[in-house]
């Protein structure tokens, strides 16, 4: 096939032809000619294959982590410099900043090449073009979703354009894209499957509820809480499809466990054929193979509530400094390991992480060990190889986002309740291993105020959605980025202080907004003005 100059915003002419989805086949092949490739029956599904390898980044996913204040990156070149970026250090040249654009419209230019050829494709069934369709259009909508968090204002590319009109294609205002993301997963959610209308085969593709939660997510993002519940509502309702908690939080994130009950949408991996090998810049020193490029920050560590209810710091907590992982959070476990964390090691051996100063390879003061003296246990697959490439699937949506969703739009239009509380924050509770009724029972709750139960809500989706890719996203929205990424990112307690690792820098007046990536508005000036700041 031969490599189409679409538009050159998408820097160096990227051509997303990554791997293929779950065990199917990938396309095209570029020894074809555009014609002969659109005339074979599989050219359709083989194209769209392509558009979900394409969707997202596992190197985002992981490290948007240290871009927020969950954790810290200890590499300058890791995630494309996310150090830097968290240093306030960075401009349109920084390597993420100009690779996530490019990224993304790699990503859309791949949809737009599907939609406009895909009437060619001989015998395709109306209602599979049908489908294949919606998904190529929800994909493009995921990829623009991602474009106005970042930038704000981007250009808009509904269809294929050609190379002279690359040169001249200006930003979009955000509302409009926003506008047309929402009109689009209306359209397709009409035309996409419920999750179970889908075969064994086909797990893992797009549906109804995917849709539906990127929708409400966008609507959340906006502010825009009652048309947010609105959507959220249906979803629990069963309206876009059946989808419950996982009994078991850990067990979510384990590979037995894939397509379970509570995914709506995750980044598809198999051993072998397609693998991610993130767990290795996070998971201890001693069986991650690299530098411990990722580490939890002390920030997140102390946001896990105590075991009834309570943070750390509020009186009647019954948190002991010398024993600071007793009668925690049981997710705290879950999802960090700390000194003294009993750890399972891919060779089946239960071992005790130590990771205070002097205690061996995976303590805080050895060189390539974690700076903060906290690795990550969620995401950790014993099953990955010796160099842990790994198949496990990264979630993208999940249905306990959307209980979190629900009970933040409820709570930001001041009208949380005992109803609500069951049916959100209290049933992700109990399903975490919570068992105390202090910190099940909406009653306990019900006079701290709307400012201080917003401020829960917001914690609790710290502490369930850590090392998923959401926290740089809630603290722009919040607007509190300029609060929790100002001044310094601590580690562990050694001796009588917290280790200060890195300093971090906000500014307000620009950072809410990456910029326009450099090179682009080097090759067309439409793209100006450049966000504020820049």
């Amino acid at each position: 096939m031969r490599i189409r100059k679409y538009f050159l915003i998408v820097t160096g002419g990227l051509l997303l032809v990554a791997a293929g989805c779950k065990k199917l086949d990938l396309g095209p092949s570029y020894q074809d000619t555009d014609l002969s490739f659109w005339q074979k029956p599989e050219a359709a599904v083989q194209t769209l294959n392509n558009c979900y390898a394409g969707m997202y980044s596992d190197d985002y996913f992981f490290f948007n982590e240290s871009l927020s204040d969950n954790a810290f990156c200890s590499s300058p070149v890791n995630g494309g410099a996310v150090q830097s970026i968290a240093a306030g250090a960075y401009d349109g040249r920084t390597n993420r900043v100009a690779g996530e654009w490019a990224f993304h419209y790699g990503g859309i230019r791949n949809v737009n090449n599907l939609l406009a050829n895909i009437d060619k494709v001989p015998g395709l069934a109306a209602d599979l073009k049908a489908r294949y369709q919606a998904e190529a259009r929800f994909i493009r909508a995921f990829h623009y979703f991602h474009l106005v968090n970042w930038y704000g204002n981007v250009p808009l590319i509904k269809d294929e354009i050609s190379y002279d009109e690359s040169f001249n294609i200006g930003r979009s205002p955000k509302a409009d894209v926003v506008s047309y993301i929402l009109s689009e997963l209306d359209e397709v959610t009409a035309l996409l499957p419920l999750r179970s209308a889908y075969t064994e085969a086909d797990k893992g593709r797009i549906t109804k509820g995917a849709a539906a939660a990127l929708k409400a997510k966008l609507l959340l993002y906006q502010s825009r809480w009652a048309d947010a519940a609105a959507v959220l509502e249906g979803i629990l309702g069963g309206t876009y499809g059946t989808y419950t908690l996982y009994p078991s939080f850990s067990g979510i994130f384990q590979p037995e466990n894939e397509n379970n009950s509570e995914v709506m949408l995750d980044l598809e991996f198999v051993p072998v054929q397609r693998t991610q090998s993130m767990q290795r810049f996070f998971i201890p020193f001693t069986e991650g193979t690299l530098i411990t490029g990722m580490a939890p920050s002390q920030s997140l560590v102390d946001d896990f509530i105590m075991a009834n209810g309570k943070g750390i710091n509020e009186t009647g907590s019954g948190y002991n400094e010398n024993t600071p992982f007793a009668q925690r959070d049981p997710r705290l476990e879950a999802t960090i390991i700390h000194d003294g964390s009993s750890f399972v090691t891919k060779r089946g051996e239960t071992v005790t992480i130590r990771t205070a100063p002097g205690t061996g390879d995976n303590a805080v003061d050895k060189a390539d060990a974690s700076p903060t003296g906290y690795y990550f246990r969620k995401y950790y697959d014993r099953t990955a190889d010796g160099n842990n490439n790994s198949g496990l699937n990264l979630i993208l949506l999940r249905y306990t986002d959307v209980l979190l969703m629900y009970a933040e739009a409820k709570v930001m239009l001041n009208q949380m309740n005992e109803d609500v509380w069951d049916k959100t924050i209290k049933a992700i509770r109990q399903r975490a291993g919570f068992t105390d009724p202090a910190a099940l029972s909406y009653a306990n709750y019900a006079a701290i105020g709307n400012t201080a139960m917003i401020n829960m809500v917001r914690r609790e989706r710290r502490s369930e959605m850590a090392l998923e890719s959401g926290r740089i996203f809630d603290i722009r929205r919040w607007k509190t980025a300029e609060t929790v990424l100002n001044g310094t990112l601590y580690g562990m307690k050694v001796g009588t202080s917290n280790l200060a690792v890195n300093r971090r820098v906000f500014d307000a007046g620009k950072h809410y907004l990456w910029p326009v990536p450099q090179a682009d508005i080097e090759m067309n000036n439409n793209l100006l003005p450049n966000n504020s700041g820049w």
